[in-house]
């Protein structure tokens, strides 16, 4: 994306931004999730699993530094491309859809991960994303333990 074309979108975006300042909750949770682009499935469930993370592990230490760098462990996309991988054979037919539509979306993949592993973790990020604003609360925290004991097991080894 040219530079010119990012400045009128994050413009664009801003006076969205100030047009909705007045919309309430009840009103965000209109969203359709079943039509939404996977990557920003993925950006509403990268935040879903951090703050996950870091409410579990809060009582872990009092150290922000060693919460910190174990929260950036466990949100990586190598750990989320294992949680993902883990949980994928005890998806239902509609979350199989959503890690489809998720691992399948086109988006720059970071020098940090395979090709297989960004897309993995996006998969898993889109997944939580469905879930949260689907409002599927109780399968939703099934997922995130599920990932957290998965995730914490392969970083003991």
């Amino acid at each position: 994306m040219k530079f010119a074309q990012y400045q009128f979108l994050k413009e664009h975006a801003l006076a969205a931004c100030q047009a909705e300042s007045g919309a309430s909750l009840e009103s965000l949770k209109k969203i359709d999730a079943k039509q939404m682009n996977p990557i920003l499935l993925a950006y509403i469930g990268d935040v879903v699993f951090s703050m996950y993370v870091r409410l579990r592990l809060l009582p872990t230490s009092s150290h922000v530094r060693v919460l910190n760098d174990l929260g950036m462990k466990y949100v990586s996309a190598v750990c989320q491309c294992q949680a993902m991988e883990g949980l994928e054979a005890g998806l239902t037919e509609e979350e199989k859809q959503v890690f489809h539509r998720g691992r399948n979306a086109k988006s720059t993949v970071p020098k940090s991960a395979s090709v297989h592993q960004y897309r993995m973790a996006t998969a898993f990020e889109a997944l939580l994303g469905y879930l949260f604003l689907e409002e599927q609360q109780e399968r939703l925290e099934e997922l995130l333990e599920a990932s957290f004991k998965l995730i914490s097991s392969s970083l003991a080894k």
